[in-house]
């Protein structure tokens, strides 16, 4: 029966979701530390994090997935673009951990100083944490220099203009999940602010995803091909017409006066600007994938020339058939568990 599968192409697809799933639901944990600046002390943050306390160590699972994946399916790949990526790799696990000790030493200060210290820890092991992945995320874009089988860059190749703009951009967006996530899961005065904060962080995304439009598609010559090459093009350009719908929905989301109702009706109403945010990630990522498929070294390396032996692929894919499974269902038990809105003296306590 695996005979007759293209395993490198199921896993690429399965690799592909696992990161996406991750960028999802880790960006707007990471969000929410990232507009944390915007948010008052005490109740409005202590709501914030409670919102986010039940899930997000659980939403890192799928980075996990993602990097183990790339490792045991196709380490020819892994083994070219982790020595390129080292820095940002390493600063954005750094920033993880940070911020996870940081989560949850500011339940157990006493002193508002105490407090004060980790709340800006959290902060900034969110935002370098974001920062390092959009980094990491342009200086793949771009290209990896590949000699053989191996890379043949140096140690500050992933360092561009480049990146630095992916960087920036990845911080705005996830910032933007941040902000529409609280407008989802809050009600009352940290409600309002983080309306506000989506509002301005929907106006940076927007103007960012402009900027990295009109650069990617020059940065590979196969990029012009896919984005202005013809009946490529028929296809492509759905993409800025669905994100230019979705750009409008959110601010006509966010700019809605509150309404009288049902709680449920109500939550489903919230609910909408942080759908926009989930929907402009999403065709972010399938446009990335316009532009790379099939490869997975830019430039270098098809996932087909990558791939481990067909025997590892399909011993490794019968563990993920058992797993992802449980994996979703736990997620979607644990969300719908803590589903409703969070109010103050409810959430996370030690």
């Amino acid at each position: 029966m695996m005979e007759n599968l293209d395993l490198p192409l199921i896993w690429a697809l399965l690799l592909a979701t696992a990161v996406f799933l991750y960028v999802a639901m880790d960006g707007f944990d990471l969000g929410v530390g990232i507009v944390f600046p915007g948010l008052a002390r005490g109740e409005q943050r202590d709501v914030a994090v409670a919102s986010i306390a039940p899930v997000w160590d659980g939403n890192e699972t799928w980075l996990v997935l993602g990097g183990g994946g790339l490792l045991a399916v196709f380490p020819l790949a892994y083994s070219i673009v982790m020595p390129a990526l080292y820095m940002p790799l390493i600063v954005m696990l750094l920033a993880l951990i940070f911020r996870g000790v940081a989560f949850e030493m500011r339940f157990r200060q006493e002193t508002d100083a105490g407090k004060r210290a980790w709340d800006n820890g959290f902060w900034l092991g969110s935002t370098v944490a974001a920062l390092s992945q959009g980094i990491a995320l342009g200086a793949f874009v771009q290209g990896i220099a590949v000699v053989g089988r191996g890379y043949a860059g140096g140690w500050w190749d992933w360092l561009t203009p480049f990146s630095l703009l992916t960087g920036v951009a990845l911080v705005a967006g996830y910032g933007l999940l941040g902000a529409t996530w609280l407008v989802w899961k809050t009600e009352g005065e940290l409600h309002e602010v983080a309306r506000r904060l989506a509002g301005w962080l929907a106006v940076a995304t927007l103007l960012f995803i402009i900027a990295v439009s009109l650069i990617m598609p020059f940065l590979q010559p196969t990029f012009v091909e896919r984005w202005f090459g013809f009946p490529a093009l028929l296809v492509a350009w759905i993409v800025p017409v669905l994100v230019a719908v979705l750009i409008v929905l959110l601010f006509r989301a966010l700019a809605a006066a509150p309404v009288q109702g049902k709680r449920t009706s109500l939550l489903w109403r919230d609910a909408i600007p942080f759908g926009c945010a989930l929907g402009l990630f999403l065709l972010g990522y399938v446009g990335l994938g316009i532009s790379l498929w099939p490869m997975i070294v830019p430039g270098a390396l098809t996932i087909w020339q990558a791939a481990a032996p067909p025997a590892t692929q399909a011993f490794l894919l019968v563990g993920a058939a058992v797993l992802v499974p449980i994996i979703l269902v736990y997620t979607g038990f644990v969300y719908w568990i803590f589903r409703g809105k969070v109010r103050p003296g409810e959430g996370y306590h030690h």
